[in-house]
């Protein structure tokens, strides 16, 4: 199949909807399919880029970028290419191209929705009072995008709960976005590694690390966590806390962390190049989270593939990916976050078999699983197609 996939958001740059859309690209491939990526223009992009395409584009909320609505140099491209199916990764500026460019060819327009806006409406509304009319128009827009798509793929229960609270008619299917699990096994890596990266880090051997990955932004909710750690930290020398990533919170969470006293126990180490990320998740006895407003939640899952237990704030898209006492914990207040993570740390069998565990249980999210399962939803579409043309006519 030769196949388009149109996003917003593609790498260099770090987030859940770039690595999807890679994977996609990368695994379909790998089973013989020809992939072409339609994406926004990045500073930081590498000129070797193997089809993959970039409109104009310009910095947009949340470190996102948003590019041109139809651009008719690429359009004329994109008709010789003979497309079999479009698959749009965004409902703004390039998922309204690709439905566009799906409608021209009069080919299948299938769409992933990946991100919950309603817990990103604060970056449009400064004033608190006009954030319920964002939030409405960007429940108005999800609805009227995905319903002019012929199948809409969401990475959880969680988001298709969402979508039918909506009153989406479409045909929804539920497909969790793949990793490369061999890339974070632990396997990979050897005790003098770990500890080489950690000492770079500034910690020592007898540490304990509490672990976050990801967007330093205020729909992560961190600043629960900075909270519970005045506490905790105040009688456990051995704890520590590192961030890893970047974002518009990164200095108001620093500041915070100072004022509760608890600076010299928090890094913030900053942004990882991408293809380094993997390792990081090896300097952590405990990954913590009380983000709310996941999808799906990849890097819970690159934690566990890592061999990292989780304890993440209780959430619906953790359904599937995190068990208590298994692979991890959910935790709902301050002190139950703190019962479960002395649980672990101060427990060395526990946290070793909470560990093979999150290994094992995390095989059902390989990246090659996520690419053929989506594979089946464009040959599906396509038939479909074929068969409705031959009817009509």
């Amino acid at each position: 199949m030769k196949i388009g996939l149109f996003t917003d958001t593609y790498y260099p740059q770090i987030n859940g909807v770039a690595t999807s859309v890679l994977m996609l690209k990368k695994n379909l491939e790998m089973r013989g399919h020809k992939v072409y990526v339609f994406t926004t223009t990045d500073p930081k992009v590498d000129s070797k880029e193997k089809n993959v395409y970039r409109v104009p584009s310009i910095p947009f909320i949340s470190a996102r970028r948003v590019g041109m609505f139809y651009n008719p140099r690429l359009s004329k491209f994109i008709k010789k290419l003979g497309l079999d199916v479009i698959h749009t990764h965004t409902e703004f500026s390039l998922g309204i191209f690709g439905r566009a460019m799906a409608k021209e060819l009069n080919i299948p327009f299938v769409h992933t929705y990946h991100t919950i806006y309603e817990d990103y409406t604060h970056y449009i509304a400064k004033l608190e009072v006009f954030d319920p009319i964002a939030k409405i128009a960007v429940r108005k827009l999800s609805i009227k995008f995905c319903s002019s798509a012929d199948k809409v793929i969401v990475p959880t229960r969680k988001v298709k709960d969402l979508l039918l609270s909506y009153k989406l008619k479409q045909d929804i299917s539920i497909i969790p976005t793949g990793i490369e699990l061999n890339k974070f096994s632990k396997q990979n890596y050897n005790l003098k590694m770990v500890q080489e990266l950690r000492n770079n880090l500034g910690f020592k051997e007898s540490d304990k690390i509490l672990l976050y990955i990801g967007r330093i932004s205020k729909e992560k909710n961190i600043d629960e966590i900075l909270i519970a750690m005045k506490s905790y930290f105040s009688d456990r020398e051995d704890v520590k806390f590192i961030l890893i990533g970047d974002g518009p919170e990164k200095s108001v969470l620093e500041n915070k962390a100072k004022e509760l006293g608890i600076g010299n126990k928090v890094i913030f180490a900053g942004e990882r190049p991408w293809n380094e990320i993997h390792m990081y998740y090896q300097i952590g006895d405990v990954f913590v989270s009380a983000s709310q407003s996941e999808t799906q939640g990849l890097t819970y899952i690159e934690a566990l593939a890592s061999g990292v237990p989780v304890v993440a704030k209780a959430d619906k898209c953790l359904g599937g990916v995190l068990q208590d006492n298994v692979n991890g914990y959910m935790f709902y207040n301050q002190e139950d976050l703190i019962i479960k993570l002395d649980s672990i740390l101060y427990n060395e069998l526990k946290r070793e078999r909470l560990s093979a565990s999150a290994m094992e249980l995390t095989r059902k999210f390989s990246a090659e699983h996520f690419a053929y399962t989506v594979e089946q939803v464009y040959k599906d579409m396509i038939i479909k197609q074929k068969t409705y043309e031959k009817v009509s006519v």
